[in-house]
């Protein structure tokens, strides 16, 4: 069974998406998610010019020689563009491969560990009363376990406020519920971490109140804490009981989190920005983390991330796979593949796509009483209306980043 064809697809629905489409020569067909949120044409590029003229005529079940030929020949190695494009390979094959054995994908991985998969939602709010509204919301979507994301006094416009939002598309809506806005340049966000640090455990203890001690609650740093003003929030938040505190300092130096470590004993999630089993092979190792981060479109894919799983078992670290909507419904149908068979599974973020993406997007998978699972349709069961696709052409658009009050620009 050869690759015949491969095409890369760019659609703009509720946000930017990159899809790659493999077809085999007997007509057997795969998807796999390349999006990269605000760089999306860079992964476009680098699948059309240097990775598509290598796949044809490649024997599809070929998947892991195919993974490290991709990974390898490239010589420059890792890095979010080459393993968002070799994602997108890895995961097409898998797809094919499971349509080819009449099976959901995830019986090629090993079968279902569990019925379903906890899934968190995201709320937020600038005051407390608009941060419960959307706890509320949230728990009637069916969410068991749900993200804190609040407003800082004093601060006009911070990350994870869905309130906050500038951009508001042709029906007034924001966009797609996330950060990212079209435009020409990235808006500018403030940021004050002495503010942020007084006031995030308050909120805590006024969800605390307002909800009880049941509801796991997870809240996102952002990268934007020192060590040791990570260290400090970790141990201000023990009380309320935190199901994870996540990406508490910048990815970069993972060594910070020994410090953050030493400190406090709430839960730690770190990974979102990294795409390689190297990216994770300290903090594994010394047991600095307890929740992988990862998106399988970042990683390079199910064979690569189930490596970093397996390899995070060991030291009883589970998965907690990125999963926003700048991830595809392909991308996420590939986490719910995966997150179902692994051992070590933990949560998967989970936004709801709006209704353009989820018409291009033709999906199996359920939601139901706060689980997700990926249905059992052969191969991913996530099917590609290029029709609909081609209503919605690409448009530029940039997350935000933060200034200081002095102007000096800050980690958003």
């Amino acid at each position: 069974m050869k690759i015949d064809k491969a095409e890369v697809i760019v659609t703009s629905p509720d946000r930017n998406f990159v899809t790659l489409k493999l077809t085999t020569d007997d007509g057997l067909t795969g998807l796999g998610d390349a999006t990269l949120n605000g760089r999306e044409l860079a992964v476009v590029a680098y699948l059309t010019e240097h990775v598509v003229p290598l796949l044809i005529g490649l024997d599809a079940h070929r998947i892991e020689d195919t993974w490290q030929f991709l990974y390898r020949s490239a010589y420059w190695r890792r890095g979010p563009v080459t393993m968002a494009a070799i994602a997108a390979v890895d995961v097409a094959l898998w797809d094919i491969k499971a349509k080819a054995a009449g099976m959901p994908l995830y019986q090629l991985l090993g079968g279902a560990s569990r019925t379903g998969l906890l899934a968190y939602g995201h709320a937020s709010g600038k005051s407390n009363n608009e941060l419960f509204d959307s706890v509320r919301e949230h728990q009637e979507k069916g969410f068991q376990a749900i993200r804190i994301q609040a407003g800082v006094p004093g601060l006009k416009s911070i990350y994870g406020i869905a309130s906050n939002a500038t951009f508001k598309g042709n029906d007034g809506v924001r966009y797609d519920h996330e950060p990212a806005q079209r435009g020409a340049y990235p808006a500018e966000e403030d940021w004050d971490t002495r503010s942020y640090l007084r006031h995030v455990p308050t909120v805590f203890e006024a969800v605390r109140n307002e909800f009880g001690s049941e509801l796991p609650l997870l809240h996102d740093g952002h990268h934007r804490m020192t060590p040791i003003q990570a260290a400090q929030l970790g141990k201000s938040l023990e009380p309320f009981d935190l199901f994870w505190l996540e990406d508490c300092t910048p990815a970069e130096n993972p060594e910070a989190l020994r410090l953050v470590r030493q400190h406090t004993t709430t839960p730690l999630a770190i990974g979102e920005v990294f795409n390689s089993i190297w990216d994770y092979q300290q903090i594994i190792r010394e047991q600095l983390i307890d929740y992988v981060r990862s998106a399988v479109t970042h990683t390079g894919g199910i064979t690569h991330l189930k490596k970093v799983l397996e390899y995070a078992s060991q030291y009883q670290i589970k998965s907690g796979m990125h999963g926003p909507t700048d991830i595809s419904p392909v991308g996420m149908a590939a986490a719910m593949h995966l997150g179902l068979a692994i051992h070590n599974f933990g949560i998967q973020e989970y936004m709801q796509h709006g209704e353009k993406t989820n018409r291009v997007f033709e999906q199996s998978y359920t939601w139901d009483n706060g689980m997700l699972h990926p249905g059992d349709q052969p191969g991913l069961g996530v099917e590609l209306n290029q029709d609909e696709a081609g209503k919605y052409p690409y448009e530029k658009a940039y997350l935000p980043y933060n200034r200081l009050s002095d102007g000096t620009v800050h980690d958003w």
